[in-house]
């Protein structure tokens, strides 16, 4: 069974290695949505694959480095491109969350990444 639980968090950043030309080049924000998945089995007695309030535990601090902050003041945020926060995302996750299995992060309402480790 996969469950998930959503984030958000609101952050600037610049993508320093794009073209001078390129609008993402100029400091801008954006309002990320995190969807986290947590795939295992169902636990018989206690009714589910991990707790919410456990998910929410690990995930805060993460969050909190994130919101309201340039990302790319971020030790391995440098280039915080979609694609590369979610591997830091992945990186930061994982150890708290060992049965995590994908994350989506909205950078737009249309635009984003599903990162699942590999």
């Amino acid at each position: 069974m996969e469950i998930f639980k959503q984030f958000t968090f609101d952050s600037a950043h610049f993508l320093p290695n794009v073209p001078p030309e390129h609008k993402c080049r100029g400091m801008h924000g954006h309002t990320y949505r995190l969807v986290v998945y947590i795939k295992g089995d169902l636990d018989k007695t206690l009714g589910w694959v991990m707790d919410f309030a456990e998910v929410k535990r690990v995930m805060d601090p993460i969050i909190n480095k994130l919101d309201h902050q340039l990302l790319n003041n971020i030790e391995g945020l440098e280039n915080p491109t979609c694609e590369n926060i979610a591997v830091w995302l992945w990186n930061s996750i994982k150890p708290g969350i060992p049965l995590l299995s994908r994350i989506e992060l909205h950078e737009t309402p249309t635009s984003g990444v599903v990162y699942d480790g590999a």
